[in-house]
């Protein structure tokens, strides 16, 4: 198959994933697409379910072996759509413009198919070190894939490349995320005599200032000059509460985002609100929960001085970089691996209606990936 045709097929697999179950899909025809792929290359083939997840597997194709080695990692699943705001089917792979369109040429399952397009280059008798291909589930909903293969510790490699869409420019540096629910519990009453109730919308008042004053400390605490926003930042996204304006409010819940600087420990940062929140609920005589609304993502930084980071560097003629969004990287740094992020597309596109992939980083991104496989897998001295 070529380079079009590979596309063509990847992008009609509906892979979405979603927290909504209506919108929820297997990411199955893909791993097995891709997995017939590289098998035809001569990589060996790893097809791992994911449990508690039924219809979603990540993939592990290894061709080589060694103690170094290359990982190539992507997401397997898109996000939602709304196909009638798009100029053309977003699971047919349309050409116009200069650009490839159809949800995933960018967002990332275009990288796959520019892998393979790379890999015709080589014999299997040429790979000294093995070249490693990670293919994982649900990366836009849970991130359920990568956590599984951290806690299975697979797999086993030197160097990674994760291949979201940064132009291709190398980024080195990214912020974590955390999603957090606070949920104050008081009593329900008439609203025509405030004794009868306890009003959690009152007690939510001083838990949002708090809050507040944290995004203050923190942006005092933390600073960070690589990236375009500097400090961490805490975001109130939603609020509900009360049933009607004549009842005392019986419940309340706040929602809200906390993006995290390298060195910065979510679970630190946890342990740091409930401190701050606990007197507040106990002087407002309500219940104080406190849960994430998702496991999180940890911040992530590769050193400079990496031999990734160098060659990477040198392949794309641009000094690595940070970046506010979060990726799978620091699930394979934490299994001991020198990680990247670099990959074809523009993150502009990425969750976009009439999603594309630009014609003019496809020869950009081949020739890259052919310079990294050759550094990291063909030579023994690395």
């Amino acid at each position: 198959m070529d380079l079009i045709s590979r596309l063509q097929t990847l992008i009609a697999h509906n892979s979405i994933s979603s927290v909504l179950p209506e919108y929820d899909k297997s990411n199955l025809p893909v791993i097995n697409t891709l997995a017939e792929w590289f098998s035809a290359l001569g990589f060996s083939c790893e097809i791992l379910p994911l449990e508690g997840f039924p219809g979603k597997a990540n993939l592990i194709a290894t061709l080589g072996r060694g103690d170094g080695g290359l990982v190539l990692s992507g997401h397997t699943d898109t996000v939602p759509c709304n196909p009638e705001r798009w100029q053309s089917d977003p699971f047919t792979l349309t050409e116009r413009n200069g650009r490839f369109y159809g949800l995933g040429t960018c967002d990332m399952k275009g990288f796959f198919a520019l892998i393979l397009e790379a890999l015709q280059h080589y014999q299997a008798s040429e790979f000294k070190q093995p070249l490693i291909i990670l293919a994982t589930a649900d990366e836009e909903s849970s991130m359920c894939g990568a956590r599984a293969l951290a806690q299975q510790g697979k797999p086993k490699a030197r160097y990674a490349v994760v291949g979201e869409p940064t132009s291709l420019k190398p980024i080195r540096m990214h912020k974590g995320i955390m999603m957090e629910s606070v949920r104050l519990t008081g009593k329900a009453g008439h609203s025509s005599n405030p004794e009868l109730g306890i009003n959690a919308l009152d007690a939510m008042v001083p838990v949002m200032n708090e809050l507040m004053n944290l995004r203050r400390d923190l942006a005092d605490r933390y600073q960070n000059a690589h990236f375009a926003v500097q400090v961490p930042t805490l975001n109130l996204g939603c609020i509900h509460g009360g049933d009607n304006p004549n009842r005392i409010c019986g419940s309340c819940e706040l929602a809200f985002d906390l993006r995290t600087l390298p060195g910065m420990s979510n679970d630190d940062l946890r342990d740091e609100i409930r401190q701050r929140l606990n007197p507040i609920a106990e002087q407002n005589r309500v219940e104080f929960s406190f849960e994430p609304l998702f496991p999180g993502v940890n911040s992530f930084e590769t050193e400079a001085t990496s031999p990734l980071v160098q060659a990477a560097e040198r392949l794309t003629g641009h000094i690595s970089a940070a970046v506010n969004y979060a990726t799978e990287a620091p699930f394979l740094q934490d299994l001991g691996i020198d990680t990247i992020v670099l990959g074809p597309g523009n993150i502009d596109q990425a969750h976009q209606v009439d999603e594309y992939l630009a014609q003019d980083q496809i020869e950009p991104c081949v020739t890259l990936l052919r310079g990294l496989i050759e550094h990291f897998c063909l030579r023994t001295s690395v």
